[in-house]
């Protein structure tokens, strides 16, 4: 008796077996075409001087993940669910999930604007002012990655970045430079301007147009402050800070000008004809 019931469920247990293998094997192949879509999707992206690097890591992902859910549909379908109560089902549970998670979606969306504005790129050094500054290296759907100029990591929600004014250093191909020296009072202030723009003028990485300036910025109580301004290459702007840092006050102690110290008077006054 029991061999004839195990007879009679034999051809369900092999339509069964079927489903599960077919299911395992959609489940494989699907997700085996999903990490390959994605890697060259993503090495195309890459290779393309067309594609911005900064929307290759989202693309990456939805691409991913869009694969994968059509793979698990399709393996849900084959064992006889519907798919328009699991699209039903899905659909709810988004919305729940939406609700309990809006700091998340406020991320994603303010990825999606980042990414459509492109107010930061891949390879760009920026200031998120507030929260950090370096180079981008990723946006992703959720968080952007900065690498900051001691080699440190730091990973922002994308709604902070949108949410916040954004500084960016490397969009321009040029850059100006300004930085201030002091020249003392009495010492002759046309050969000192005159020297700095020597300095200025010669330097290889200073840029002809716009022109380099001198010029006399303030007065101080025992100091005239010259201002140097001079452009350069957004990518070479530190080489040239720190080389005239570094030159101007050698030129103008070769000019003969001293650096200005800071001098205070004091004076006694007699009090009842005896100093005080």
């Amino acid at each position: 008796m029991d061999l004839d019931k195990l007879l009679s469920l034999m051809p369900q247990i092999g339509h069964l077996g079927a489903n599960l293998l077919i299911a395992l094997i959609i489940l494989v192949v699907g997700w085996t075409i999903s990490i390959i879509a994605g890697g060259v999707l993503r090495r195309v992206a890459v290779r393309s001087p067309r594609v911005d690097p900064t929307i290759v890591p989202m693309v990456h992902s939805i691409t991913v993940w869009s694969i994968r859910i059509f793979v698990l549909v399709a393996v849900l379908a084959r064992f006889g669910v519907q798919t328009a109560s699991i699209i039903a089902v899905l659909g709810a549970a988004g919305l729940a999930i939406g609700l309990a998670l809006q700091g998340t979606l406020q991320n994603i969306a303010a990825g999606i604007m980042l990414l459509a504005l492109r107010p930061v790129r891949a390879g760009e050094y920026v200031s998120v002012v507030g929260k950090a500054d370096g180079t981008v290296e990723e946006v992703g759907l959720f968080l952007s990655r900065l690498v900051q100029v001691d080699g440190t990591h730091v990973s922002l929600p994308n709604s902070l970045i949108w949410g916040n004014p954004i500084i960016n250093y490397s969009r321009n191909p040029t850059r100006r430079l300004d930085f201030q020296i002091g020249v003392r009072y009495g010492d002759d202030l046309e050969h000192a301007l005159s020297a700095l723009r020597g300095l200025v003028d010669s330097h290889e990485l200073a840029l002809k147009d716009p022109a380099p300036q001198v010029m006399v910025m303030e007065y101080r109580d025992s100091t005239i402050i010259l201002n140097v301004r001079v452009w350069a290459q957004s990518s070479r702007y530190w080489d040239l800070r720190f080389d005239l840092y570094r030159r101007a006050p050698a030129v103008l102690g070769q000019e003969g000008f001293q650096l200005p110290i800071p001098v205070q008077e004091m004076r006694t006054v007699p009090v009842d004809g005896k100093a005080a």
